[in-house]
């Protein structure tokens, strides 16, 4: 039988993503955040190209650019992202245009009020890796990393908002589930 052996978590680490004191740190990442998936998605579910009677045009235009990114030994989208944005996402613009619009103001709505924090950090940081795959950098990477640090935070990131609330009573839910199982006893 193989030895099993404790890696010591650090206090630094301990202190930024499992204590409350931290939370007011985690709050002031998480506005940012919050506030950044509001402006583009309120400007985009208030934008006839994206919901709107154009709804997909504005899309279209931003992966049409992306498709071209894809020529060169080096390029911004690798050709597999572009078969998928090709085949996938142009195939069907006012759904996907939708999708990324309510997408992008639920999970900063979600962000700025702490309701279910890691989660919405997670769709968050998985538009962004999207938004970078199909080579469009800006403020992206700088977002990727803040919402990596909000999902490892999870449990303090919301503690000064909704989660405060919500966390505990869905721990309670899933053990009185649990309980409740058939099978368990």
């Amino acid at each position: 039988m193989a030895k099993r052996y404790t890696v010591e978590e650090s206090a630094f680490s301990h202190f930024l993503f499992n204590t409350t004191a931290a939370a007011w740190f985690w709050l002031v990442v998480r506005l940012y955040l919050g506030w950044q998936w509001i402006e583009a998605g309120w400007e985009k579910v208030t934008s006839p190209a994206w919901t709107g009677s154009q709804a997909g045009t504005a899309l279209s235009g931003f992966l049409q650019g992306s498709l071209q990114k894809t020529a060169g030994a080096h390029p911004d989208v690798q050709s597999w992202y572009a078969v998928f944005l090709r085949t996938v996402v142009l195939a069907h613009p006012v759904v996907w245009s939708h999708i990324v619009s309510y997408g992008e103001l639920l999970v900063g709505i979600a962000l700025v009020i702490g309701f279910l924090t890691g989660i919405a950090a997670f769709f968050g940081l998985f538009m962004n890796l999207n938004y970078l795959l199909a080579g469009a950098v800006s403020t992206n990477p700088i977002l990727f990393v803040l919402a990596v640090g909000t999902m490892l935070a999870w449990k303090v990131a919301g503690y000064i908002g909704a989660d405060r609330y919500v966390l505990p009573v869905l721990r309670a839910a899933s053990r009185t589930g649990a309980q409740t199982a058939p099978g368990h006893r």
